[in-house]
């Protein structure tokens, strides 16, 4: 059974470029890491969530991921208005990203074989985009953003969520990156765990200096 594949190449070239993207954000660094773990991870469809009035550093991120990985990037929004709002703002960033409008149900039921998930804690259906999303046969990367700004989203279990049969969570971490980023690995089908190639990565909190390291 294929896994996904860690590339320390192209996560550092996707961190690189995605630097010099979200400059004039003058956020906290997250877009940077999460740009590197898509990359990395050479994931073949990333879908993300976001709604009107919401940070687009984090989306210019993926997008920049997307062109080393040759994939798919797709954003769920929640209505015409917040499609509108997205695409105007990634077009000023000039980047682009295929965007569905709609609830979780109809719209994860459409993408199949995910393998790198960007779910909104803001929003309050962000568990049931990660409940409902058709992963990877290879596995798939999984993570909340804003993870402080919902206090239900404090300390949830990834394997409650991840309702996949032979499936099963790797790792997980938490990172008091931005505003709380939560992640998880889920295994490839048949629940295979992920045992050599670990890398650690080094992320620098640009407003803080604060150094992190990610064990993959």
């Amino acid at each position: 059974m294929m896994k996904l594949a860690w590339s320390p190449e192209r996560a550092s070239k996707a961190y690189i470029d995605t630097v010099q993207s979200c400059k004039v954000f003058g956020e906290s660094g997250v877009a940077e890491l999460i740009s590197a773990m898509a990359a990395g991870w050479n994931a073949q469809l990333i879908v993300e969530t976001w709604s009107q009035g919401g940070v687009i550093a984090t989306s210019v991120g993926l997008a920049v991921a997307r062109r080393h990985t040759g994939g798919r990037h797709v954003c769920v929004v929640p209505d015409e208005r917040a499609r509108s709002e997205y695409a105007e703002r990634m077009s000023e960033a000039g980047v682009t990203a295929e965007i569905v409008v709609g609830e979780p149900e109809e719209v994860m039921e459409g993408l199949v074989g995910v393998e790198f998930l960007v779910a909104d804690g803001r929003r309050k259906e962000y568990w049931r985009v990660l409940r409902l999303a058709k992963l990877s046969s290879k596995g798939a990367v999984l993570l909340c953003k804003n993870a402080n700004a919902n206090p239900a989203s404090k300390g949830f279990l990834w394997r409650s969520l991840v309702a996949q049969g032979s499936r099963r969570v790797v790792r997980s971490v938490f990172l008091p990156v931005g505003k709380g980023l939560d992640m998880a690995h889920v295994s490839a089908s048949g629940g295979n765990t992920i045992s050599s190639g670990r890398r650690w990565i080094k992320h620098v909190d640009q407003r803080s200096g604060d150094v992190h390291f990610i064990r993959t």
